[in-house]
């Protein structure tokens, strides 16, 4: 690239929480917090955050990087926690809770997410690193309870859907406590999230139950509803 293409040329490298491993009870990840990645998945992440700034480092490149907390909304892929939950209450089967369910999570709404980026983007300085979160840490058993309540008033005929809770193996390397500080973002690029859990969930759940067309495809093609990443016996 050559003349204004290459002055306004930005690298921007999309990364998790999970590089920063558990968190204590009470404790928030800064742009400051130690990497400390405890799965293979987050180790991998880690390793792409260390090698995007080494191509700052090393050649120049205008890198820009962010941490996210765990998204949810519409169009998300139904393995995840939050649209498993939903289609699975939609008809009738359990709803899978890890270990005890008292894992923490920050959740941000995806327009939020993609809010945060296009600010990164356009006000961000090359080089640095902003931590992107919805000041919404619920534990997964929380958001859960959350759901049913909201399918109960969306559904009622199937109430009440917190019967449908069941507790199950928790997963190899589940992490306790993720939760952002969102505050460098805040302050340097008036970037904030806007969206209040428990209200964005419900809109979440409505869009599922709008648009099957979307997701009935994938819930009886690539996606049945059971636990990937694991090895198949035989």
């Amino acid at each position: 690239l050559a003349g204004t293409d290459r002055e306004t040329f930005r690298f921007l490298h999309v990364s998790t929480d999970e590089v920063y491993g558990s968190l204590p009870p009470d404790a928030f990840f800064t742009e400051e917090s130690r990497y400390d990645p405890r799965s293979p998945y987050s180790a991998s992440k880690a390793a792409s955050d260390h090698l995007a700034r080494a191509w700052a480092e090393t050649y120049g490149l205008p890198v820009l990087v962010t941490n996210c907390s765990n998204n949810y909304g519409p169009r998300h892929f139904p393995e995840k926690l939050i649209p498993l939950m939903i289609l699975n209450a939609l008809e009738g089967k359990p709803l899978p809770v890890y270990g005890d369910g008292l894992n923490e999570r920050d959740w941000i709404h995806v327009e939020d997410h993609a809010k945060g980026l296009v600010a990164v983007l356009e006000r961000g300085r090359i080089g640095e690193t902003y931590l992107l979160g919805g000041r919404a840490v619920r534990n997964n058993l929380a958001v859960v309870e959350a759901l049913c309540a909201a399918f109960d008033r969306l559904r009622p005929e199937g109430a009440p859907h917190a019967r449908l809770i069941s507790f199950v193996t928790d997963r190899p390397g589940h992490d306790r406590r993720y939760a952002i500080d969102p505050g460098k973002a805040e302050a340097e690029l008036g970037w904030r999230p806007t969206k209040v859990f428990e209200a964005a969930l419900e809109e979440t759940i409505r869009w599922y139950l709008a648009n099957e067309a979307w997701w009935r495809p994938i819930r009886e093609g690539r996606y049945t509803g059971e636990r990937l990443g694991l090895a198949k016996a035989g």
